[in-house]
């Protein structure tokens, strides 16, 4: 199981094209985009960093691959000098939480769900050391959890079983931005990491939870892809359920796992939008949704 594990982390750094260790990583540029008042979204080389600045300090929503951490603080700094009090991990994939002992050593306080500490804790690196202390969330929880930060309530909650096991999403209350962390890939398929505990039941009532909470002015920073908006997070959902459904009905008319990912007219509607990308192609996701009903 932990060489299956190691091997999914390995295949998605690499197919994204995310893997900093064969890049340069003076290569990749960190890109700073404006939600609201107070809240950023930093781009660079893997998942989207989310930034909250005020009066209180710095928050950080993920902090993407060790060797560009000098880089991700340089765009920080140029949005606020306060100190670093915070940083959330969203869940445990290396491209999200890979700078963690650096964030640490900057002064941040990381948080995260008990299950990210867990997997991080247990699960060596590709090397097959342990990660550092340093590395590792101070601050967990199980269900849900508030910051009062710079004006505003920072709202996290738990998604049960959806991209993992410990999805964190992040509702900024006054900003009115939702952070989703890989609970929602925008206008793609998305990754289901079915050996971290996700499933496709448990990422559709994700989407359905942050859906509930948020309104059509919202600004809704995805864990990769361009910001969004309730539309389309709901035309996501909407493509969740059909694929969802389809797939069910094969399975129950007793269609094999290699039938269902081979019967491309199942996804043939979000194929023709481009939804297939690097290796989350259509023929996999089916598979996914097949293996997780099929659990």
């Amino acid at each position: 199981m932990m060489k299956t594990i190691q091997c999914v982390i390995s295949l998605f750094c690499m197919l994204y094209g995310l893997h900093i260790g064969a890049q340069n990583p003076d290569d990749v540029p960190i890109k700073t985009e404006k939600s609201a008042e107070s809240v950023y979204l930093l781009k660079g080389a893997g998942g989207n960093i989310g930034v909250s600045v005020g009066e209180d300090g710095v928050i950080v929503i993920d902090d993407q691959f060790a060797p560009l951490t000098e880089k991700i603080v340089a765009a920080i700094k140029t949005l606020s000098d306060a100190p670093l009090r915070f940083l959330v991990n969203t869940h445990w994939h290396g491209d999200h939480t890979g700078g963690n002992a650096n964030m640490t050593e900057k002064g941040a306080t990381i948080m995260a769900h008990d299950n990210v500490r867990k997997r991080l804790a247990e699960t060596p690196n590709r090397d097959g050391s342990e990660r550092p202390k340093e590395a590792l969330p101070v601050i967990t929880f199980n269900d849900e959890l508030s910051i009062h930060i710079n004006g505003e309530t920072v709202f996290i909650y738990h998604a049960e079983h959806a991209h993992t096991d410990g999805d964190a999403i992040l509702y900024f209350t006054e900003s009115n931005v939702l952070h989703t962390g890989d609970t929602y890939f925008h206008a793609r398929y998305p990754y289901i990491d079915l050996d971290s505990g996700g499933s496709i039941d448990g990422y559709i009532n994700a989407a359905k939870m942050s859906l509930s909470v948020i309104n059509d002015d919202t600004k809704i920073i995805p864990g990769h892809g361009e910001v969004s908006n309730k539309k389309e997070y709901h035309d996501f959902l909407k493509m969740l359920v059909a694929i969802r459904e389809a797939v069910h009905t094969e399975i129950k008319k007793g269609k094999t796992e290699e039938e269902v990912a081979n019967n491309a007219a199942l996804t043939q509607m979000y194929d023709d939008l481009g939804y297939s990308w690097n290796f989350i192609s259509s023929d996999k996701f089916r598979r996914t949704v097949y293996k997780s009903l099929k659990n």
